[in-house]
């Protein structure tokens, strides 16, 4: 074989490796976990009830009871309905692996210039536990409690 042949297979070689790597390319876990829990803030910051439960489970439970995935897009919908704003600011999120799941814990600022939910603005601290479900994760359970 000529060396132009050579350095033509050794290249042709080289680009369908480099094709199969970047192929094989996927976001970590985390940072897919990370990225969900960024857009329900933002969706719900934005009044967009779909999105904001797009990364919930089915059987989403919030604060034992108290809030499932229909519920709280219905309350985004009635802030949207209302034509009032919820502002959402995130502080930094902590992931902790547990076997196949994950929990992420952080704290939110809610801030409004309505009086749809003024007692439940203000500064929270949040557990939220996350699985894989059909290759995505989905959060399936939060907590949170006021912390000022």
């Amino acid at each position: 074989m000529s060396r132009s042949r050579k350095a033509a297979c050794l290249w042709i070689v080289l680009l369908l490796c480099a094709a199969v790597l970047w192929g094989c390319r996927r976001t970590p876990d985390e940072a897919q976990v990370r990225e969900a829990i960024a857009s329900i803030a933002q969706a719900a910051e934005t009044n967009a009830a779909s999105d904001a439960i797009a990364p919930l489970s089915d059987d989403f439970d919030g604060n034992d009871g108290e809030l499932d995935r229909r519920a709280l897009a219905n309350t985004i919908r009635l802030v949207a309905l209302r034509g009032e704003h919820v502002g959402v600011t995130m502080g930094p999120v902590a992931i902790e692996h547990r076997g196949e799941r994950m929990v992420a814990t952080f704290t939110v600022s809610l801030t409004s210039g309505s009086h749809l939910l003024p007692d439940q603005m203000g500064l929270y601290r949040v557990e939220s536990a996350w699985r894989k479900d059909d290759g995505k994760w989905r959060c399936y359970t939060a907590s949170w409690k006021h912390s000022m």
